[in-house]
């Protein structure tokens, strides 16, 4: 099945396989870098992700994992929009049903119904063991966006 609007929401520079993160707060960092190269949001939005993670707890690590990584919409969001990164190394987030996390997905929108339709196809993606195992064991960013 192709997934029409997952491949519009992973702009150019919006995945990485195998980063390094130090810790739970660095990976949810990573994800929001890459959401600024790819031009969807600014530095601020990055650090207003792990701002969420700090103050409400890795309630986003949706699945063992995964975690979706987000903050609220806001003028820092330029365009909706996803990234993806995954760790060499798992990181525990600290959710005991889900850790550790292999996984990031960082998400943008520019407000509360423009990702809708987005996080549908996510969800069905997800939803799929196989297709998950995939993104877990990719080498490179093209086998990710195959996928798509």
């Amino acid at each position: 099945m192709p997934f029409l609007i997952l491949s519009q929401a992973f702009a150019e520079h919006s995945i990485q396989v195998l980063a390094v993160a130090l810790d739970r707060e660095h990976a949810v960092q990573l994800s929001g870098d890459l959401l600024v190269a790819s031009g969807r949001a600014t530095p601020e939005y990055s650090t207003a992700m792990v701002e969420v993670l700090e103050t409400h707890g890795p309630y986003f690590v949706l699945a063992p994992g995964i975690a979706l990584a987000h903050s609220k919409p806001s003028e820092h969001v330029m365009s909706t929009g996803l990234s993806l990164v995954t760790l060499a190394e798992p990181v525990v987030f600290e959710n005991a049903a889900n850790d550790p996390v292999k996984l990031v997905i960082g998400m943008c929108a520019i407000d509360h119904d423009s990702h809708l339709e987005m996080l549908k196809e996510l969800s069905f993606l997800l939803s799929d063991v196989q297709t998950v195992n995939s993104l877990l064991n990719a080498v490179d960013t093209e086998q990710i966006r195959e996928l798509f």
